[in-house]
């Protein structure tokens, strides 16, 4: 399941935006991203090369950010939702279009993922893609060895087979919580297309999660990072970027 993020301009801030004052040190922009998106160094070399200051806030997790988008007044410029969450979020009303002319480096875009992020974007008239990335597995080779007799994992099967999944419980196991990304990756495992909108695949797809949910540890969007990294867990399910 490729997961794709946007820099979106969000109506009511971008006004707020161009109301403040004329000098620069008093010019801000407010960004509401993704934990581990942008290095801080990153953030201080804008305001030093522009002289616009940035409050940088995060989330973990698409529903926190539609929260405070649909309820209106975030006080944000740029937001960076999810491809599934973006389209519904436009039919919201929640972002003003772009003003391409001032966006030079648009013409600098992969077309190959332009074109894709247009199924959620006609036009990509609110967003611009600014990263895309892959769901995959993480794990500790030395304790997976251990659990599994193997040092190698290159299949959705140690996750989903319940079998398997259970002999790495004791030593933790992580997952994204976040629907969108999981559930497409359990209908594909099941052999069912990874768009589907029936009923009866959902369902499908709930009993293969029942019956793994007792061997995972915690769901959580940024804290498998640190958790696989210090050994505290030895599978994740998480983003490639």
């Amino acid at each position: 399941m490729t997961r794709k993020a946007f820099w979106l301009s969000a109506t009511s801030a971008f006004l707020t935006l161009f109301t403040l004052g004329a000098h620069a040190q008093d010019r801000v922009v407010n960004v509401y991203n993704w934990s581990d998106y942008i290095d801080s160094s990153i953030i201080e070399d804008f305001t030093k090369e522009t002289g616009i200051k940035v409050t940088y806030d995060t989330f973990d997790s698409n529903e926190l950010l539609e929260t405070k988008l649909l309820a209106g007044g975030s006080g944000y410029d740029v937001v960076v939702p999810t491809a599934n969450f973006l389209a519904r979020q436009i039919q919201a009303g929640v972002f003003q279009k772009l003003d391409k002319s001032k966006l030079p480096n648009i013409s600098n875009m992969w077309d190959v993922v332009s074109e894709r992020t247009a199924k959620y974007d006609p036009g990509n008239e609110y967003s611009i893609n600014y990263m895309w990335g892959t769901v995959g597995l993480g794990y500790n080779v030395k304790k997976v060895q251990e659990a599994l007799g193997t040092d190698k994992i290159d299949s959705w099967d140690v996750f989903f087979n319940p079998e398997k999944l259970a002999k790495l419980k004791d030593c933790g196991v992580y997952v994204l919580d976040s629907p969108s990304d999981i559930l497409p990756n359990a209908f594909k495992y099941l052999g069912i297309d990874p768009e589907t909108t029936s009923l009866d695949d959902f369902a499908k797809a709930e009993e293969l999660m029942l019956k793994i949910r007792p061997y995972i540890r915690k769901f959580h969007s940024s804290e498998y990072i640190n958790a696989l990294a210090n050994g505290d867990i030895c599978l994740a399910v998480g983003w490639s970027g």
